[in-house]
């Protein structure tokens, strides 16, 4: 357990108990399906960082909890999908779900959690949050339909990619901690402070993710190594390289990405290394962190505050 989990630990520990029962269905696969997912682990910071920005703001009630396990169905529903979508056989080092059962069980528990999700949200009762929320699955399916488009499509800008990377991830952790902050009656101008706290978080977790997966091993990521090639993902370590390198570079990651597939997985990172393309994808991460410490900064002083600083550390220092 690291440092910003233990100073929230048991509500944590609430959370998770209230994720197991929230699972249940009269139908055995649903429950099945989902318990399966949920039980692969992870370090569950989406719902995470609601404990903390509530906590952060002087929160003393127990809503948190709630929104904290919703968050948690509504980014394991859009895990679900995206397996579903991206034709992937790993998720956090086990079979994904449509490995294990098949896409359309996959996709249909996806929307039970997504279902189970609105109905706790109603239970909360706060209006405000189902704003936030019904908004921030909108943003969320944009950016994954965003994202399909720009498969296999080595035009994509750097732009464009921050884009889609702002709404497919981010928007989950600028809602956790925005709701957060609802919940704990603060000031707009402090609802907005950690809002964009959420934001560069997700944005520096997200690019982390990218470059990892042209440094890491299947085991510490937890799926296959050059997934995001083989789905012909141009990410900004390939937008860089391309950018950067020879034009028989940019030609040779043109066309893998055109094709998907990794049969040149080895020498694309070799290209990719060498043209700093994964160093400069952590500097943008790096840069985001630091956005959001500063942001953090201007938190009252406190065990969450620190802790919100050390999540976003951890972030980043996943390193290459």
């Amino acid at each position: 357990m690291q440092s910003f989990h233990k100073v929230v630990e048991a509500d944590f520990d609430a959370v998770n108990r209230l994720i197991v029962a929230k699972l249940h269905s009269d139908v055995d696969l649903v429950e099945n399906i989902g318990q399966y997912i949920v039980d692969a682990g992870g370090k569950r910071l989406r719902p995470l960082l609601v404990l903390l920005a509530a906590k952060a703001l002087g929160y003393q009630g127990q809503q948190h909890i709630e929104l904290a396990a919703i968050i948690e169905f509504i980014h394991t529903a859009t895990l679900l999908h995206d397996d579903v979508v991206d034709v992937s056989a790993l998720r956090r080092g086990r079979p994904s779900a449509n490995a294990q059962w098949g896409n359309a069980p996959s996709v249909l528990v996806g929307d039970f959690l997504y279902s189970r999700a609105f109905q706790m949200m109603v239970a909360v009762g706060n209006i405000d949050v189902m704003a936030i929320m019904s908004d921030t699955t909108n943003v969320i399916s944009e950016g994954e339909v965003q994202q399909l488009v720009n498969a296999k499509d080595p035009d994509v800008t750097e732009q464009n990619y921050m884009a889609v990377i702002h709404k497919k991830t981010a928007a989950l952790f600028e809602a956790a901690c925005e709701t957060g902050a609802v919940i704990a009656g603060v000031s707009s101008e402090q609802r907005a402070n950690i809002k964009q706290i959420g934001y560069h978080l997700g944005v520096a977790f997200q690019l982390v993710d990218d470059a990892l997966d042209y440094h890491g091993n299947t085991e510490s990521l937890g799926k296959n190594v050059g997934d995001d090639l083989a789905e012909g993902k141009p990410t900004l370590p390939l937008i860089y390289t391309m950018a950067q390198g020879t034009p028989q570079e940019a030609a040779l990651i043109r066309t893998a990405i055109q094709r998907g597939g990794v049969d040149k997985l080895q020498h694309i990172i070799s290209i990719v290394r060498e043209r700093g393309g994964l160093e400069y994808t952590m500097r943008c991460a790096n840069r985001h962190a630091d956005e959001a410490l500063t942001l953090i900064d201007q938190l009252p002083t406190s065990p969450f505050q620190s802790a919100l600083a050390d999540l976003t550390r951890f972030s980043v220092s996943r390193s290459i």
